[in-house]
């Protein structure tokens, strides 16, 4: 049995909406909430959305830090989707939080920004205040730097570019649609499902295993979306021997279905074969495709595949 994961908007609505708060700023993706208190950035609305900010970026990183311990402690990583979900769920419950009562960061914050709008122009604050430093400074080393991840997708990219570029020519599209779905789909390698004996599954394309799967076999927890509502469950995926093994089986499964003609007669165009992969339903996420795009068109998918290809 299934249980349906709380939706960003069904926590918040779980708590009281404090009626000092700016209504425009209620969920983590609505910018514009923010981006109209420029126009008075000085008058207490604007004071207190920015202190309820500050308060839900470290609530955020309390709640990432609290996930990354399960993990370690229970040795079951997150699929990627899994992660993704819980991401959203993370900035949605921090923000809702920070509106009612918070860390007490955002209140010290607003007695700091109103005294400081209360001062001359000509003596701007030049420091930050001493309580917010060590915050700051230990929230440094709860999510990995941006050099870190760069290093981790260009690390996955020159190991796996070889094999998805051969791949790729066989099926005459082009190699840079199906490396970023590799990227999506295992977390630049770091979420691949592990076996029973804790090692890696190297089953880059989150393929799961259906009946007639009879080979080896690993089980994570996922997250399917259907009607609208995302259910986390436990799943067994495909495990392979080696990187090359779950490319063919990825050749396989695309060459041998008609759905994902769209996808393979994209050519050239990774933009066109990433559309086709999500219009065939390749995974539940309505927005796979989007995301897809999102890693192929990011420094990071660019900065990995120039290092990939210099080791060729």
């Amino acid at each position: 049995m299934t249980t349906p994961l709380q939706s960003p908007a069904a926590a918040m609505a779980a708590l009281p909406l404090d009626s000092g708060a700016t209504a425009a700023t209620n969920t983590y993706t609505d910018i514009n909430g923010l981006a109209a208190l420029k126009k008075d950035p000085n008058s207490p609305q604007a004071l207190r959305a920015v202190a309820q900010q500050v308060d839900a970026l470290f609530l955020q990183m309390m709640l990432q830090s609290m996930r990354e311990a399960s993990a370690e402690i229970s040795g079951t990583p997150a699929s990627n989707e899994m992660s993704m979900y819980q991401d959203m769920f993370d900035k949605q419950i921090a923000l809702t939080l920070s509106q009612h009562q918070g860390l007490g960061l955002g209140t010290a914050l607003t007695r700091q920004m109103g005294h400081a709008s209360a001062k001359p122009a000509a003596a701007p604050a030049t420091t930050v205040p001493g309580a917010l430093r060590p915050p700051v400074t230990r929230a440094a080393t709860v999510a990995p730097s941006a050099p870190d991840i760069a290093a981790q997708a260009a690390k996955f990219v020159s190991e796996v570019l070889p094999t998805i570029r051969s791949a790729a020519q066989a099926l005459g599209v082009d190699p840079l649609g199906m490396l970023a779905q590799a990227a999506l789909e295992t977390g630049w390698g770091q979420r691949m499902p592990a076996k029973a004996d804790g090692t890696s599954s190297l089953n880059l394309f989150g393929i799961k295993a259906g009946g007639g799967w009879s080979g080896a076999e690993a089980t994570a927890t996922t997250v399917e979306v259907a009607g609208g509502i995302a259910t986390q469950h436990r799943a067994a995926f495909r495990a392979y021997g080696s990187v090359q093994e779950s490319v063919n089986d990825f050749i396989g499964l695309l060459s041998s279905s008609p759905r994902y003609r769209e996808a393979l007669a994209a050519g050239g165009s990774a933009q066109a074969y990433v559309a086709g992969i999500g219009n065939a339903g390749y995974a539940s996420d309505p927005e796979y495709s989007h995301k897809l795009n999102e890693v192929l068109n990011s420094a990071t998918f660019r900065s990995a595949v120039r290092v990939g290809l210099s080791k060729l």
